[in-house]
C-alpha cells in the first residue's frame, strides 16, 4: 500500500479535500502536526512514498515561533537528496523554495485571498502532475508571504496576476503558492474584518466560490492523482 508522510503546520490549514481523496485512493497517511506530534527523522522517510507539506501562518525559517520547521527542512533536505516525491503547498511550498535557495519574503507585494485564476506556463505541459490540469484555471489562495525568486535549476509551472511564482517544481519535489486541498469551506471560516483590512469583502469572496468551485475542485483532484501516479511510479 503506498504510503504518505502528510504534515500540517497551522490548525487553519488542514489536509481539507486530500483526505477523502488519499483515502478514495488506499493510501496510507501518516498526519503529523507541527509543535504537537513530533516529526520524524530524515532517515525515516525510507518508510514513506511520498512526503506532503501543508500551509500555515509562519516564514519557513521562522523557527523561534514554528521549531519544527528545522525538522520539515531536514525531511525535505533528505527528499531530494533521495529522489523522494513531494508536495509542498503554501508554507509547504515556500520550505522547499527556502532548502534549494529560493527568496521567501513577508508581507510582499499585494495579498491573495480566495479562489484565483491560476495560469500554468508552457513548462507545465510536459510536466507529470501540472499536465494533468488545464492552462487557466482557479485555486484558492490564502497569503501575505510570497516567493520572490527561484535557483536556475527549479522549473515554474503556474503564475498569477499578483504574485508570479504560484507554482513550481525541483527534481521530484513540487511546490504551490495556491491551496488545492481548500474549498468553500475554509473560505467560510474566515473573519471578515480582517479581509476587509486587505481589500477584500467575504461576502464576494464566497459568491466567487459558488461558481468557481466545481471546476477548481476538479483540477484539484487532478493534480493529486497526477503526484500519486508519481508517487507509485
Amino acid at each position: 500500500m503506498t504510503r504518505l508522510l502528510v504534515i500540517v503546520n497551522d490548525i487553519e490549514s488542514q489536509p481539507g479535500l486530500l483526505t477523502r481523496w488519499m483515502i478514495s485512493e488506499n493510501v496510507e497517511f501518516d498526519l503529523r502536526i507541527g509543535g504537537v506530534s513530533p516529526l520524524p527523522g530524515p532517515a525515516a522517510l525510507d518508510a514513506y512514498d511520498g512526503l506532503i507539506m501543508l500551509g500555515g501562518g509562519y516564514m519557513p525559517d521562522e523557527t523561534d515561533r514554528a521549531p519544527w520547521l528545522a525538522d520539515e527542512a531536514a525531511l525535505v533536505r533528505r527528499a531530494l537528496e533521495v529522489d523522494l516525491p513531494q508536495f509542498g503547498i503554501c508554507l509547504g511550498g515556500q520550505l522547499i523554495a527556502h532548502v534549494i535557495g529560493g527568496d521567501v519574503r513577508a508581507r510582499t507585494g499585494a495579498p491573495e485571498k480566495g479562489y484565483t485564476q491560476i495560469d500554468t506556463t508552457a513548462e507545465a505541459a510536459a510536466d507529470p502532475v501540472f499536465s494533468a490540469i488545464r492552462p487557466r484555471t482557479s485555486f484558492v489562495e490564502s497569503h501575505v508571504d510570497r516567493i520572490v525568486a527561484l535557483p536556475e535549476e527549479a522549473t515554474l509551472l503556474a503564475t498569477s496576476a499578483a504574485c508570479e511564482f504560484q507554482a513550481f517544481r525541483v527534481g521530484r519535489a513540487w511546490g504551490t503558492q495556491f491551496h488545492p486541498e481548500s474549498t468553500r469551506a475554509n473560505i467560510e471560516r474566515w473573519d471578515a474584518e480582517k479581509l476587509q483590512t486587505l481589500g477584500f469583502d467575504k461576502d464576494t469572496l464566497l459568491e466567487e466560490a459558488m461558481e468557481l468551485g466545481p471546476e477548481s475542485e476538479r483540477d484539484s483532484q487532478a493534480l493529486f492523482s497526477a503526484f500519486l501516479a508519481v508517487v507509485r511510479g
